[in-house]
């Protein structure tokens, strides 16, 4: 064991574990496993991510990008052993998509901006993927993507079309128009209306959030950690007072919310 620790290990070594896992005499749990039942884990490595990338720690960071390669690596295993598709599929796909949708480092296009690289990534990409129309763009956005995530780029696709506000102004202003309509959903006490004009109230926010070029989904996880924050600071102001929360008034409640925005 001690021996393992010193040595320093390569990608032909996780490949040997991963195949050692899944042998004969290998992990129980590891041969069991296949691609409908590994699929949370590698959502769930991918947030893991980016909680080590908001933290900024490298050693948590490492750790994390290890567990996503393994789940690579996890997936090819299985595959390589149905005759599917092997690790070296992946590797070699891969390396052929960014050689071909990068012409301006690999071949003779030449551009400026940053802009033109990103024109020039979704030109390629539709030939590559062969679409039609905008709406296959649409249809090709993979649903199991968080629904903030995921609305984002449909109304990105659909800004491509010329399907757009000129300014931020109409997409505030549409804001306002569902998060009235929602009001009145809910003055008719209809669910299944409530239900859909929610949905169109925040997909109307994702919009703005477009125009702000900020991340709706990475904005919502900051708010909910400040929200977090804010109710610690609360809940303790209350024991220091002697209380329990649920003992208090909201008005006594709102006081402190107000105190911990200070």
């Amino acid at each position: 064991m001690n021996e393992q620790k010193k040595r320093q290990f390569d990608f032909e070594d996780l490949l040997d574990i991963m195949a050692k896992l899944r042998s004969k005499d290998g992990c129980p749990w590891d041969k069991q496993q296949t691609h409908d039942t590994l699929r949370q884990y590698i959502l769930e490595e991918a947030y893991e991510v980016v909680d080590a990338i908001d933290h900024h720690n490298d050693d948590e960071l490492i750790e994390e990008l290890g567990d996503v390669l393994f789940q690579v690596v996890f997936h090819a295993q299985i595959a390589s052993e149905e005759g599917r598709f092997t690790i070296q599929d992946v590797i070699d796909g891969i390396c052929k998509k960014m050689i071909n949708r990068h012409t301006h480092v690999f071949a003779a296009e030449k551009v400026d901006t940053v802009e033109q690289v990103l024109n020039n990534w979704e030109k390629i990409k539709n030939q590559e993927k062969r679409f039609e129309d905008y709406t296959g763009k649409m249809k090709a956005i993979p649903a199991v993507l968080p629904a903030l995530m995921r609305s984002y780029k449909v109304q990105k696709k659909a800004a491509l079309a010329g399907f757009d506000w000129e300014t931020i102004d109409g997409p505030l202003s549409k804001v306002y128009e569902e998060l009235n309509e929602l009001k009145e959903a809910y003055n008719k006490g209809d669910k299944d209306e409530i239900f859909e004009e929610l949905g169109d109230l925040l997909f109307a926010v994702v919009n703005v959030s477009r125009f702000l070029d900020a991340q709706p989904e990475l904005a919502l996880l900051r708010a909910t950690d400040k929200f977090i924050k804010r109710f610690e600071y609360m809940e303790n102001a209350a024991k220091k007072a002697g209380k329990n929360l649920e003992d208090m008034s909201f008005e006594e409640m709102d006081k402190l919310w107000e105190r911990s925005k200070l």
